[in-house]
């Protein structure tokens, strides 16, 4: 039941897809769909710029983007297929921040509704809900 319903206007409402385009989301569906995803997926900003992107000087260490991004998708997968039921599983990555260095995160990924009501993932760091 919405605000509306209880006779409460709507005083603000942030789409899905302004959050894309404002940039507070990153659309990583063609990459997610591209590992066998169903819905389109979208991480945090905070998780994309923080740890998806390898900091500078770790190419060398055989750090992309792309191999971020694909071992993160890979993971939810997997957590999301041994979870069983839910909108939610919360899983673990390392990243590699410096050479030599990990750092381990706690990431969610919570399947929810998308702007016309369909499902939708987004993958965050906790602190992002």
């Amino acid at each position: 039941m919405g605000n509306e319903d209880q006779g409460c206007p709507v005083i603000f409402s942030y789409s899905r897809a302004q959050a894309i385009e404002d940039g507070v989301l990153i659309d990583v569906s063609d990459a997610a769909t591209a590992r066998g995803f169903r819905i389109p997926v979208a991480c945090t900003d905070h998780l994309f710029h923080g740890y998806l992107e390898p900091p500078a000087g770790l190419s060398g260490e055989g750090q992309s983007l792309e191999g971020r991004l694909h071992d993160l998708l890979m993971l939810t997968l997997i957590a999301a297929s041994t979870h069983g039921s839910g909108d939610r599983v919360s899983f673990r990555m390392d990243f590699l921040m410096r050479p030599g260095e990990s750092e381990a995160v706690t990431l969610l990924a919570v399947v929810g509704p998308g702007d016309e009501g369909e499902p939708v993932m987004t993958i965050m760091l906790p602190e992002d809900e």
